[in-house]
């Protein structure tokens, strides 16, 4: 039997799934958001984000905990409590279809098809460019995923857009209402 990191503070645990988009730079926005809330926060990584997309040591400092990209060994204890709320974001358009049609390849994509599987509340905001975000396959994710029950924030291409104005705190919305 495997042990569970404890919620020593009693808070509620979020999950930050961050995918490989220029965004995802901004995710320590999302942690300290997350934090004046009242949560606390572990990261997940794709194998890709993990490779520059962001601060790695900042968000770990931030959130006190090492961010997982790799599956953990057997007996191995988790390093994270169970979620009350998992966000991703940036969700990518590899993520977002993995996702949708079960390939759970990576610890991130294994990650989110669990949380759905367990009915955890999901919200995902989507970092996809337009030409991507036309392909029917992505589409038909998006039909999937919110039959799941998954909770979408407005679709976010930076085309033309700063990353600044990526919205960060809207995933936290979608999982508090």
């Amino acid at each position: 039997m495997t042990q569970q990191a404890a919620k020593p503070s009693g808070k509620p645990f979020l999950y930050v799934v961050v995918c490989a988009a220029g965004v995802a730079e901004g995710v320590g926005d999302l942690i300290a958001a997350a934090q004046r809330r009242g949560w606390e926060a572990g990261v997940i990584a794709t194998p890709v984000a993990m490779n520059g997309f962001f601060d790695t040591a900042a968000v770990e400092a931030r959130t006190g905990r090492p961010i997982r990209s790799a599956w953990r060994t057997p007996g191995e204890p988790r390093p994270f409590p169970p979620p009350d709320a998992v966000v991703v974001a940036p969700a990518t358009f590899n993520t977002v279809n993995k996702w949708a049609a079960g390939l759970a390849d990576t610890l991130a994509v294994a990650t989110l098809c669990e949380a759905t599987g367990l009915g955890v509340p999901v919200a995902a905001l989507p970092c996809v460019a337009d030409a991507l975000a036309a392909h029917p396959a992505y589409q038909d994710s998006l039909i999937r995923l919110r039959a799941m029950g998954v909770r979408f924030g407005e679709p976010y291409s930076g085309e033309d857009r700063a990353p600044a104005e990526f919205p960060w705190e809207q995933a936290l919305d979608l999982v508090e209402r």
